[in-house]
């Protein structure tokens, strides 16, 4: 893993809500807005760009836990703007604080944690029975 970020530097990634990302379940929509599911994958997502640079060819990354704090709703067709701050990186661990907002309104808060994993480790991890 290349060590070449450090606490403080940031990732921003750019989302319009889309049908898909409605709070929906078994197909029944119940409100067209940025659900929680969606808005958690984009943090993760937003996260993983750190990774996606420091990842060796032989290396891949995992999410190990991920929290949300849902304050203003998005609606289908606004952007939101996904904030990743780097709190701590130490050894194969990644740590960051998340904001998502919409114009002024801040929409969502969070923490993502990652780890880097040799792929073979990854493999054998996943093959457990």
């Amino acid at each position: 893993m290349k060590l070449i970020f450090k606490p403080g530097d940031q990732k921003v990634y750019y989302k319009k809500v889309e049908s898909t990302d409605v709070a929906a379940f078994h197909g029944e929509v119940l409100h067209r807005v940025y659900s929680t599911f969606a808005l958690a994958r984009d943090f993760e997502w937003s996260s993983r760009l750190f990774f996606l640079e420091m990842k060796e060819t032989d290396e891949e990354g995992v999410g190990t836990f991920l929290s949300i704090e849902h304050k203003s709703p998005a609606r289908e067709g606004e952007e939101v703007v996904i904030t990743a701050t780097i709190e701590e990186v130490k050894s194969n661990e990644l740590i960051c604080s998340m904001e998502a907002v919409c114009g002024k309104r801040l929409i969502a808060t969070g923490k993502t944690g990652q780890k880097m994993f040799k792929l073979e480790r990854l493999q054998s991890l996943f093959n457990l029975r």
